[in-house]
């Protein structure tokens, strides 16, 4: 199986106003429109991070008709008063198939749905309660129609990846979940003690310096 690569990361919000100011504040930014997604009552944000990597932020969409299922990244499980928070990484693959079938020993990622944004069509995993793998320590994986990737139409405000860090108390079984699907760097594992919160950390490089998320 080819290599997965590191295609997004989400920040979760209760509003997309939410979640645009927090960005702003902390990488100095101001994130662009992306767009609805129908069949999960959502829309987002865009940063581009790279030619083929970019950082959304998502919430709900309080004009959208409920969907008929749990929407993906726990989102009908954020409370209206909760803080923007990094929740979850999205891996891209050329066959979300194989590498869904490689992860579903270790971190199960939900089956394999199709989906859309405007124009756009992809297939992405999404486990049947909404919520991410391994408490947004596993990435949903994702496969996009064949075209130029989302991040290349988006504007260059100078962003980039540094590192994407996993915590987690068991790190084993988060490089087994990496070795899976053929996919390291940028993404690093870090221990935690047993009853820590499993979470995310992203280095972002900005025109300021580097800032975390």
């Amino acid at each position: 199986m080819p290599a997965c690569q590191l295609d997004h990361i989400t920040i979760t919000a209760p509003s997309l106003v939410l979640g645009a100011a927090w960005i702003e504040d902390r990488l100095g930014v101001r994130a662009a429109p992306g767009g609805k997604h129908p069949a999960m009552g959502t829309h987002n944000l865009t940063l581009r991070l790279g030619d083929a990597l970019y950082l959304e932020i998502i919430a709900v969409d309080p004009d959208a008709a409920p969907p008929n299922r749990a929407r993906w990244f726990a989102l009908d499980a954020l409370a209206a008063d909760a803080q923007p928070a990094l929740s979850a990484w999205v891996a891209r693959t050329g066959d979300i198939a194989a590498a869904a079938g490689a992860l579903d020993t270790i971190a199960p990622p939900g089956p394999i749905t199709p989906m859309s944004r405007g124009t756009r069509n992809w297939l992405i995993t999404i486990a049947a309660d909404g919520s991410p793998p391994l408490d947004g320590i596993g990435p949903a994986l994702i496969e996009w129609e064949a075209g130029p990737h989302p991040a290349a139409g988006m504007p260059d405000l100078g962003l980039s990846l540094a590192r994407l860090e996993l915590f987690y108390p068991a790190p084993q079984r988060v490089v087994a979940m990496l070795d899976s699907l053929g996919m390291h760097a940028p993404v690093t594992v870090v221990q935690i003690e047993a009853g820590e919160r499993p979470c995310l950390r992203a280095h972002i490089g900005t025109p300021a310096g580097v800032r975390i998320l």
